[in-house]
């Protein structure tokens, strides 16, 4: 699997590209930031892992906690810049999805099976959009995730109001659809996380989104 840097609207980070950005001596002016957030998303993909300290993470990287605190305020901060990665990747992903397919529903089921495959292929994020690497850090990490899927659930309301014109409510109608769709993805990806990583959420994934949709 290739890994992209944190600043790719591509994922992923991690894995390869952060073993080897730790393995440079002296990284450029921004480039320890990256390197920090790509060790922690490496971290967060070995399966069952416990609360990440900034010692472990320190050690990964083979700097000093100081270090760490000289690129990021505090942990939460770390955490931030995984969630601004993830949220910048999908988010532009879906403006693309919209400008490329024309029919609501195809659109909907572009943006499902893109948040799908992100996930899949970038295992330590998905711990961290499900909330199980949030538990311990600050509760308003947990509220911007939430808000991450709400705003997916308005990207997919909106695609579905021209795909529900001819029902009797239209408006409701996009509502529910899009609200089992917020919750089909939310569902894959806890149980892609509470596997282990060893159920694939893009398991039967066409054949779900045709009975959905």
């Amino acid at each position: 699997m290739s890994h992209a840097e944190l600043d790719s609207p591509e994922p992923t980070p991690g894995g390869e590209a952060a073993t080897a950005a730790v393995g440079r001596k002296r990284p450029k002016p921004g480039e320890r930031r990256v390197q920090i957030l790509q060790a922690l998303a490496t971290m967060l993909e070995q399966p069952g892992a416990e609360r990440i300290t900034t010692a472990a993470l320190a050690a990964k990287l083979d700097v000093s906690e100081a270090a760490l605190y000289r690129h990021f305020a505090s942990k939460a901060q770390m955490f931030e810049g995984l969630i601004e990665f993830i949220e910048q990747s999908v988010f532009s992903l879906i403006n693309q999805i919209g400008e490329r397919e024309a029919e609501g529903q195809a659109q909907a089921a572009r943006i499902v099976g893109m948040l799908i495959q992100f996930a899949e292929k970038n295992p330590g994020m998905t711990r961290v959009m499900v909330g199980d690497a949030l538990v311990f850090e600050n509760d308003r990490l947990q509220q911007r995730m939430n808000q991450f899927f709400d705003k997916v659930e308005a990207s997919l309301r909106q695609c579905l109001r021209g795909a529900t014109a001819d029902a009797a409510t239209p408006t409701v109608d996009a509502q529910v659809r899009a609200s089992v769709l917020t919750a089909f993805i939310v569902g894959r990806l806890q149980r892609f996380a509470r596997s282990g990583f060893k159920r694939a959420p893009s398991e039967h994934l066409e054949a779900s989104l045709a009975r959905m949709l």
